[in-house]
């Protein structure tokens, strides 16, 4: 069984970020809310307290009752964790004289394992308002910063540590290694890889279906085109794929995708349901509402062919970690559901089987380049399930969608040309809802404007305008305007998330 690290979710926006840290040096964790530690499960090796929004003498504060924890499993308490190990021993955690945000140094390290390797001087990431000002007798001060003399700190009698910093994050030079150390006492292995991962996905995969028979909808992306691989690998002609065409694809994709399907020798369904979608959107505007009707059209379509199968128990979806986490709800309250296909299991009264749910979409990339899947689908950028229906912004037609589909497919061809595809996160073109007087030769035209958006992220949870040359940028404008008819004017969306979105509806 797969040995795994424990993450104690105590509400910190860069809980993520110690997770995928700890991935990255090939051991497996997971994120769980601070009150649910999985009781009896003797592949945990570790246990790591996250950080909060609150402060531990805030009365909403997150607090859980740590005694099965200490001395059975290591435990490396971060900000929020090691002010609340320290609170919860009779030591004092009181609000600093200042507020500790940003980078600081470590002025003095004393011998201890969490800090073998480590240099004074090292930078570290500072970002609390609270401080430990009194620490309880057992707990030893093992480093400072200049400003905090309980930067870290190790509890006698026990594997237990605190940091007041952030080892996850990326200004906090030394963190990596500082993880890597906590790893190191826990006595993990450090071999989860990709290729141990799609060995076991495989084994659990077939004790899991047997003879049993699935459906799985695709999407063209990476996350549904790697499930639709492992599952293959694991069952073989007992997965039938489904790909809609809704007409909201890019141009040309529906063709190409089914392609690239057949290269993996997938058993793929290709339908096309486009007019059915027009019909269905024609005179509709409002964001939401489009989305509700392409997601109902899809479902609908996707019953229909898969009551033309016989004994399919089980619908297959390309759900990942991230999807899982903003489900989990530490408050009560669930940061956002997440159905791939939302409604289907329901309506089609079969179970759910997702082999991704515990993957970061920079892991499935590397499972589907270990399963020799092509790069270009596996470097692909994310794209919207509505696809085209959010970009085109205002009420759908045929026409309008041809005219984004052609300025789309200019964008992405010119960007893989100057070799800009792979240094963005995603990027696309939309169709503004507005009309503006251009001149082509002697003549007035009113023609439509389109944008082009490209961003940099890791996670899609926030993101930047990426920075194109502005020569690329002119030549893309260019192109456009002369080749596609309908549009005379292009603009570059300079946003970032936040207070933007990355998707403009």
């Amino acid at each position: 069984m797969t040995e795994k690290i424990i993450i104690l979710d105590f509400g910190s926006q860069t809980t993520q970020l110690i997770a995928r840290r700890i991935r990255e040096l090939n051991t497996y964790c997971e994120i769980v809310p601070y009150n649910k530690f999985p009781q009896d499960d003797t592949t945990v090796k570790g246990v790591i307290l996250s950080g909060s929004p609150f402060s531990v003498n805030d009365k909403d504060a997150f607090y859980t009752d740590l005694n099965d924890i200490r001395k059975k499993y290591p435990l490396l308490g971060i900000c929020y964790g090691a002010q609340l190990l320290a609170h919860t021993s009779n030591g004092k955690v009181e609000k600093g004289d200042s507020r500790e945000y940003g980078r600081a140094h470590l002025v003095t390290i004393n011998n201890d394992l969490l800090f073998d390797g480590i240099k004074e001087g090292s930078q570290v990431w500072m970002s609390h308002g609270d401080t430990i000002t009194v620490l309880p007798a057992d707990f030893k001060i093992i480093a400072s910063t200049e400003d905090v003399q309980a930067a870290a700190y190790k509890i006698d009698g026990e594997q237990t540590w605190g940091v007041q910093f952030h080892p996850e994050v990326y200004h906090s030079t030394d963190g990596t290694r500082i993880l890597s150390n906590f790893l190191n006492i826990c006595g993990c292995k450090k071999d989860w890889t990709p290729a141990s991962f799609v060995e076991s996905t495989v084994a659990e995969l077939k004790a899991q279906l047997g003879d049993d028979k699935v459906i799985l909808a695709l999407s063209g992306g990476v996350d549904s085109s790697v499930t639709a691989v492992l599952l293959n690998q694991a069952i073989g002609k007992n997965l039938t794929c489904v790909f809609v065409d809704h007409g909201l694809l890019r141009k040309g994709e529906f063709e190409r995708v089914l392609k690239d399907y057949e290269h993996l020798g997938l058993n793929v369904i290709g339908v096309d349901a486009k007019e059915r979608f027009y019909k269905a959107l024609a005179g509709v505007s409002d964001p939401e509402q489009k989305r509700k009707i392409i997601g109902k059209g899809f479902i609908d379509v996707f019953d229909e062919e898969a009551h033309k199968l016989k004994d399919i128990k089980w619908l297959g979806q390309g759900t990942i970690y991230p999807d899982i986490i903003e489900s989990l709800s530490i408050t009560g309250t669930v940061i956002k559901s997440h159905h791939n296909v939302g409604g289907l299991p329901e309506k089609m009264n079969l179970k759910l089987v997702e082999p991704l749910r515990l993957l970061f979409k920079d892991e499935v990339r590397r499972v589907g380049l270990e399963m020799n899947m092509m790069e270009h689908l596996i470097k692909r950028h994310p794209f919207p399930g509505p696809g085209l229906g959010i970009r085109v912004l205002g009420d759908i037609t045929p026409e309008k969608v041809e005219i984004l589909q052609n300025a789309d497919d200019i964008y992405m061809r010119m960007l893989n040309e100057y070799h800009l595809y792979d240094q963005v996160w995603q990027a696309g073109a939309i169709l503004l809802p507005v009309k503006s007087v251009g001149v082509m030769g002697d003549e007035r035209t009113y023609e439509f404007t389109i944008a082009l958006r490209a961003v940099t992220s890791t996670d899609a949870m926030t993101a930047d305008w990426a920075h194109l040359p502005y020569e690329f940028l002119a030549k893309v404008s260019n192109e456009i305007i002369n080749k596609v008819k309908g549009v005379n004017r292009v603009v570059y969306d300079i946003s970032s998330k936040p207070p933007a979105t990355i998707e403009w509806e």
